[in-house]
C-alpha cells in the first residue's frame, strides 16, 4: 500500500469515528433527564487492533449545554 493511500484510508477511518461519535454522545445527552444536575460526562475511547498489538486510550470531559 502507498503512503497516499495508507494516509488516505486512515482519514476515512477517523472520520467515521468522529462523527459516529459524535452522534452517540449526542443522543445519549439528549436522553439526559434536563434535570440531571450534570454540568459534564466523562468520556473514555479506546482504539484496539489485534493485528498490530495496538491499545490506546483517549478520556476527556465533555461540557453539557
Amino acid at each position: 500500500m502507498s503512503e497516499d493511500n495508507f494516509n488516505l484510508s486512515m482519514r476515512k477511518f477517523l472520520k467515521s469515528v468522529g462523527v459516529t461519535s459524535q452522534q452517540k454522545i449526542e443522543e445519549a445527552v439528549r436522553e439526559l433527564e434536563s434535570n440531571s444536575g450534570l454540568s459534564s460526562i466523562n468520556v473514555t475511547v479506546t482504539l484496539h487492533s489485534d493485528e498490530v498489538s495496538l491499545n490506546h486510550e483517549v478520556t476527556g470531559t465533555i461540557e453539557l449545554p
